[in-house]
Formats: structure tokens, C-alpha cells, sequence
């Protein structure tokens, strides 16, 4: 099953160095029953988008809780065993899943990694997260913003490069 795994620069980094993503559970998107019935004429490129997406608001949430870390959302997508993902309890979005087991590295398949240009806007939208999460809708707009640029592409065997 494809999970899309919210991360920031130095936790890619730490990944790289431990070989292995988190411990679990660890907070994941993936497309479940909830996103497919929510997004019913969405084909499974759509639906994967979307929980890629969903996992770009997570990283975004991590930048905020890391001031030094890089202004770039990360998200690693991986492939891991359907029978250690279960439903993202507490969590809010219909993609949200938790892995029971750690991930190991050579189990990522790509990293989705902001360009630079975005920074400024990922440094905004994280100062209009709160706001934002309590029905701001300027702090919306901002938080759109960010969402707005399309994250690069890399192959697993470019981790190294990113970090």
C-alpha cells in the first residue's frame, strides 16, 4: 500500500542516517475508503494526489512545530503492508492512516520536496497556520498560498542530494 509520509529536510535527514522512517505509529496519508467515498469520481491518480497533498498540510505542521528547519514541505511516499495501517485516530482527514511499523528506507520510492522559490511562501503560511485552522480566511488564503506550488519530484536514490 502507498502511504505519503509528511517529513521536513532534517527529518529526511535523520531517516537517511537511522535508514528507517520514525517510529510508530507514524502519521501517514494514503488513499482510504473514507478519501474514495468523499472523492467518488476521483480516478486513483486524483485520489493519490490528494493524499499527497494532505501529507504537504502535515509537513507544513511540521515546519511549524521546527523553526530552523528549511522552509520546504517533504513528503516521502512509500510502500508498506496494508495489515500495518490502520485509520489515523483523532485525526481529522479522511487520508489520514497510521503505520504500526517503522518503514524502512529502501521501502521509500520518492521524495516530493518544495523548490526553493516556495520558501517564502511556506514561511508565511506557517505563521498563518493557526489562524488559519480556526476559520481565518485571509490566513486561508495565505495557507493557499503555499499549497498552491507544486512539489518537486525525486527518485529515492536522490535522498541523499536533498539533504
Amino acid at each position: 500500500m502507498r502511504v505519503y509520509v509528511p517529513s521536513t529536510l532534517p527529518a529526511l535527514a535523520a531517516a537517511l542516517h537511522a535508514a528507517e522512517l520514525g517510529s510508530p505509529p507514524i502519521c501517514a496519508f494514503a488513499v482510504t475508503p473514507a478519501l474514495r467515498e468523499w472523492y467518488a469520481t476521483g480516478d486513483m491518480e486524483e485520489l493519490e494526489y490528494t493524499a499527497m497533498a494532505a501529507a504537504a498540510r502535515g509537513s507544513l505542521r511540521l515546519l511549524a512545530a521546527d523553526p530552523v528547519a528549511p522552509r520546504r514541505r517533504v513528503v516521502l511516499a512509500a510502500e508498506v503492508p496494508a495489515e500495518t495501517v490502520g485509520r489515523g485516530a483523532g485525526h481529522a482527514d479522511r487520508a489520514a492512516v497510521l503505520v504500526g511499523s517503522a518503514i524502512p528506507l529502501d521501502k521509500v520510492v520518492s521524495a516530493h520536496v518544495d523548490d526553493l522559490v516556495a520558501a517564502p511562501d511556506v514561511h508565511a503560511a506557517i505563521g498563518a497556520l493557526e489562524a488559519a485552522d480556526k476559520g481565518d480566511d485571509d490566513a486561508k488564503f495565505i495557507v493557499d498560498g503555499a499549497e498552491g506550488h507544486d512539489l518537486l519530484w525525486y527518485s529515492a536514490s536522490e535522498l541523499v542530494y536533498l539533504v
